[in-house]
């Protein structure tokens, strides 16, 4: 038997395929838009982590200026003390350096010469002397003397002028002396 529909029949229609092209392209847009987001979330975090290095290196580099300032006021101070404790030094070597002349001076007297006038000059570098003798003998001896000394490293005989004292003949004379430091 042969059947025979007559009714119509509803033909489905053949949807329309998209071009490959077109898939293709949106799915790479889709892609590279991903890829741009990641990339741009990528520089923001370096970005921001870049930032709080740089904070973390001013506050390092304002730390390390305050230290650097304290040992700058410490060298200062240290170099304050150091030629504050010389000059104490110093003087309490010369504090008894004029006594030391004076003895030295005296010790190195010959019979016959006596000191009218000393005077230590350049902080005691250096002795200025007026003395009296009775003969010219007498202060080449006293000169000799002074030469042989240790603590005496030059002796200049300035001058010696004869003159008369209370009718006796006497030899004025004065002397540099310089003293070793």
């Amino acid at each position: 038997m042969i059947k025979i529909n007559l009714l119509p029949v509803k033909k489905k229609k053949k949807s329309a395929q998209v071009p490959g092209i077109v898939v293709g392209g949106i799915l790479v847009t889709l892609v590279s838009v991903v890829i741009m987001f990641y990339v741009y979330y990528m520089f923001t975090e370096k970005e921001a982590s870049r930032k709080k290095q740089v904070a973390s290196n001013d506050e390092k580099i304002a730390e390390l200026e305050t230290k650097i300032k304290a040992v700058t006021d410490f060298e200062k101070r240290n170099q304050d003390y150091t030629s504050r404790k010389d000059i104490i030094e110093k003087l309490g070597k010369n504090k008894t350096l004029p006594v030391k002349v004076l003895d030295e001076v005296s010790a190195q007297l010959p019979n016959g010469v006596w000191i009218i006038a000393m005077d230590l000059k350049n902080s005691g570098a250096e002795v200025n002397a007026k003395c009296t003798a009775f003969t010219n003998t007498d202060v080449v001896n006293y000169v000799n003397n002074l030469k042989a000394s240790k603590l005496f490293s030059d002796v200049y005989l300035n001058e010696s002028v004869q003159s008369q004292v209370s009718g006796y003949s006497v030899y004025n004379f004065s002397l540099v002396i310089k003293v070793k430091t």
